[in-house]
């Protein structure tokens, strides 16, 4: 197998299944946290503030490949991407305000 293949000897993408599966218990922990528990709303929203950065950067790893040898150009996306969110969030919060 060459080291470019994560693929395991029946054509799985484990990397991938296993990236998959975390972002789903990610995403039904948050889901539990807002719906089930009766934790106060700063807690619950600090919780699942948490719960999204772990998931995103579980994506970026898993899915977006960043861990790869040359990572630089995907770091430029990645903050022009959080660039574009900042003024996203910043415009609404102006305008609603």
């Amino acid at each position: 197998m060459s080291e470019h293949t994560e693929h395991s000897e029946s054509g799985i993408p484990v990397k991938h299944v296993i990236g998959f599966i975390a972002s789903i218990v990610l995403t039904l922990v948050a889901a539990y946290t807002t719906v089930m528990s009766g934790l106060p709303v700063p807690w619950i929203i600090a919780i699942i503030m948490i719960l999204a950065v772990i998931q995103a950067v579980l994506q970026l790893v898993m899915f977006m490949h960043i861990a790869e040898k040359n990572p630089i150009p995907q770091y430029g996306n990645i903050l022009f991407g959080f660039f574009i969110a900042a003024v996203v969030i910043a415009g609404s919060i102006w305008v609603m305000s």
